[in-house]
């Protein structure tokens, strides 16, 4: 079974910018759909990103044009470039990923990493 270890969060200034990173272990990440969600205090996590194992990647309209996600199968690496940031941005993000694309849109996983605590705030 692969895991996930997300890093790279921290406190920003609106307008600022922070590139998240997570790293896999396991077998097979190079068949995996990635995808980086975000869950903020009272709210539902929700999916910010996707990445297949092509390279097609899609973005909600929330953070489409600020926020780019990419991976790197050599490293086992998927990464989330977030510029602009805004105060709802705030919010613990989770990386993931499965074989099948439903079950990285649907994000129904048995298990989640610590996730990486992102804060937007002057």
């Amino acid at each position: 079974q692969v895991q996930f270890v997300e890093s790279g969060g921290g406190l920003v200034q609106p307008g600022g910018s922070l590139r998240l990173s997570c790293v896999a272990s396991g077998s097979f990440f190079s068949y995996y759909v990635m995808g980086w969600y975000r869950q903020a205090p009272g709210k539902q996590r929700e999916l910010v990103a996707h990445i297949t194992s092509g390279g097609s990647t899609n973005y909600p309209d929330s953070v489409k044009g600020r926020f780019t996600i990419s991976r790197d199968n050599a490293k086992k690496s998927v990464y989330l470039q977030m510029n602009s940031l805004k105060p709802e941005d705030t919010a613990v993000y989770y990386c993931n990923g499965a074989m099948y694309f439903a079950a990285v849109v649907s994000g129904d996983f048995g298990s989640w990493g610590q996730g990486t605590q992102v804060t937007v705030s002057s």
